[in-house]
């Protein structure tokens, strides 16, 4: 029988929310649906919508800021402001039937268009429309808190924000954070919400990972002017809330926090949220295993690389701890990601 129980179950790092997992044949079919569909819904997306899109990921987005940032201030050589948008319980108020609407009229729309510029396929000639039609309803009409399974304890959810699990959402709300499919229709259900502030809005400068979103502009009274019709927006064409706790106007000369990074003049820093979960990972890394400790160190100077941080490399990783990592005259195989960050002592 398809769709099988999801497990549910809550993880606390890098901050607690709560996963519904889907099982083993269950993700083959949101594996083939992703691969069948998601040029269709992305050649519908605006070039600044940067999550679950191959080569336009975290990185890419902040980059974009920067990008976006020097053209509005003339290269930080004018008075220019950014503001944080956020959308509250995002995943868990997404209504599943505006969702299904939003999705299934995407499909349509796309299967008339041509597979490629320089063939005469259309999608409908190369995909079977009505079987993914079908599909389409069956993934996100699924309830998951009517098949689930528990995973540890149900004490787990005690100190979880309401907002951030599907056992307390409204009927008909919520996409199981965990499936990739949920990660493609979180693009699918604010590209509405893209199209209105490009075409509606007119923002030059507007990027969105998931729900997290910026603006970027010289005018603070005009941007801050767009909010009411932001707020309206969202809550009646797509049943959603903006996190008015969450919404912050920064003059760029202050920096501006997205994505993990740090956006100032001409050079970006790894955010201070960052760093700290950075550190508590580092000291409960089991350092007896030389090999494992490799990969962390690894992975965590892939992150630093892109951003100015020489001295916190140097404070982290020379204090003694990863001597036996570092130690490149050693039988321990070192990738080059963490040669190319050898320190002098």
């Amino acid at each position: 029988m398809w769709p099988s129980l999801q497990s549910a179950f809550v993880i606390d790092y890098p901050k607690k929310r709560e996963v519904f997992a889907a099982m083993f044949r269950d993700r083959v079919i949101h594996h083939l649906y992703f691969n069948y569909t998601h040029e269709m819904f992305e050649r519908t997306f605006i070039a600044d919508s940067y999550s679950c899109i191959a080569g336009r990921g975290t990185h890419y987005g902040i980059n974009r800021l920067s990008q976006h940032i020097r053209s509005e201030s003339r290269n930080w050589k004018e008075k220019c402001y950014a503001m944080n948008l956020d959308i509250r319980g995002y995943f868990m108020h997404i209504v599943r039937s505006r969702l299904l609407e939003i999705a299934n009229d995407t499909l349509k729309k796309m299967s008339d268009h041509q597979v490629s510029r320089h063939g005469r396929e259309c999608w409908r000639d190369v995909r079977d429309i009505d079987f993914l039609l079908w599909l389409t309803e069956q993934i996100v009409m699924l309830d998951p808190k009517t098949s689930c399974e528990i995973v540890g304890d149900w004490s787990d959810w005690d100190d979880l924000d309401h907002n951030k699990s599907l056992f307390y959402t409204p009927p008909g709300c919520g996409l199981p954070i965990g499936n990739l499919t949920s990660q493609l229709y979180s693009n699918v259900y604010l590209n509405v919400f893209d199209q209105f502030m490009k075409r509606e809005l007119k923002c030059r400068h507007f990027g969105r990972y998931v729900d997290d979103s910026y603006v970027v502009s010289r005018d603070k009274r005009e941007m801050l002017a767009m909010v009411p019709d932001i707020r309206d927006f969202i809550s009646e064409r797509l049943g959603l809330e903006l996190h008015m706790g969450k919404l912050h106007v920064r003059d760029i000369r202050h920096g501006v926090e997205f994505l993990g990074a740090f956006v100032k003049p001409y050079r970006n820093y790894v955010s201070n949220k960052t760093v700290e979960r950075m550190m508590q990972t580092l000291e409960t890394v089991d350092l007896s295993n030389p090999e494992k400790t490799m990969h962390s160190v690894n992975s965590y100077l892939g992150v630093l690389s892109h951003t100015a941080s020489y001295n916190l490399r140097r404070k982290i990783f020379l204090d003694g701890r990863f001597d036996n990592v570092l130690d490149f005259d050693s039988n321990i195989l070192v990738s080059e990601p963490l040669k190319a960050f050898r320190f002098p002592k």
